[in-house]
C-alpha cells in the first residue's frame, strides 16, 4: 500500500531506499578540495583513495591509497616492504621505525600522504644479503637479537642516532633508544652493538645501564 504522497512523487518507499543506500555509498570528494578555514586555504583529501608517491631506499613508488592509511600499512600492503614490522600499533613498541629525512619515526602513526616529498629508509634500505650495513652486522656479532621482530625497528633507529650522536654515553644511548623495546631482553646484547659502532668494548656488565633506563617502559607492553 502506498501513501498519497509517494503516488504523487511517483516513487515507492522501497525504491527510495534504494537510492539513498547507493548515494550513501558514494564518497562526497572525489579527489583534493579545497576550503577556507579561519581565513587560510586548505586542501582536504578523500575519503576515497588518491595518488601517492613516496620516495623509499632511494626507489620512486606510486600507487593510490586512502588518506588515512599510515605509512606502516602502505609500504607493507601497497609496496610489499615488510622490514618495518607490525606489533602494538600504536607508537609504543618502535618495531615500525622508518627513517624520514634522517629522523627515525614510529610508521604505524605516519600518514602515508605526509611522507610524499621525503627520503624514506626502512630496514632493507640499510643493507642487504651480503652487504648489510654496519649496525646489522654488529647486532650479529653481538648476539642482539632472538624472535627478531624488533631488530628491524632497532636497526634503523640505532643507525639514525649513532648517525648523530657517535660517540655517545650509555645513558644517553638508553635514552636515545628509549622509544625502542624489545619483548625478549636483548638489551645486554644492544649495548653491545653500540660499543663496537662507537669503536669502544663493552665494560663490566654491559647492558645494565640500557637495561636500568629502558626496563620501566619494556614492563608496559607494546
Amino acid at each position: 500500500m502506498t501513501t498519497n504522497d509517494e503516488n504523487s512523487a511517483g516513487l515507492s518507499r522501497r525504491d527510495f531506499l534504494k537510492i539513498s543506500s547507493i548515494a550513501a555509498s558514494v564518497p562526497l570528494l572525489t579527489g583534493p578540495k579545497t576550503i577556507s578555514v579561519d581565513g587560510q586555504e586548505v586542501v582536504v583529501h578523500g575519503p576515497g583513495p588518491v595518488p601517492v608517491a613516496l620516495t623509499v631506499n632511494g626507489k620512486r613508488l606510486t600507487g593510490q591509497v586512502e588518506p588515512r592509511v599510515t605509512l606502516l600499512d602502505a609500504l607493507r600492503a601497497h609496496f610489499d616492504i615488510t622490514g618495518p614490522k607490525r606489533v602494538c600499533d600504536r607508537a609504543e613498541c618502535g618495531a615500525c621505525t622508518v627513517s624520514i629525512d634522517g629522523r627515525a619515526v614510529y610508521s604505524c602513526t605516519t600518514l602515508a600522504i605526509e611522507a610524499q616529498g621525503k627520503e624514506i629508509v626502512t630496514p632493507e634500505g640499510l643493507g642487504e644479503g651480503e652487504r648489510p650495513h654496519a649496525v646489522q652486522s654488529a647486532f650479529v656479532n653481538n648476539d642482539a637479537q632472538q624472535c627478531g621482530f624488533c631488530t628491524p625497528g632497532f636497526t634503523v633507529a640505532m643507525k639514525a642516532f649513532l648517525e648523530k650522536n657517535p660517540h655517545a654515553s650509555d645513558a644517553e644511548v638508553a635514552r636515545g633508544l628509549a622509544g625502542n623495546l624489545c619483548r625478549c631482553g636483548t638489551y645486554r646484547g644492544i649495548h653491545g652493538v653500540v660499543a663496537q659502532m662507537a669503536g669502544r668494548a663493552p665494560k663490566g656488565n654491559a647492558g645494565t645501564t640500557i637495561i636500568a633506563e629502558l626496563g620501566t617502559s619494556a614492563k608496559g607492553g607494546a
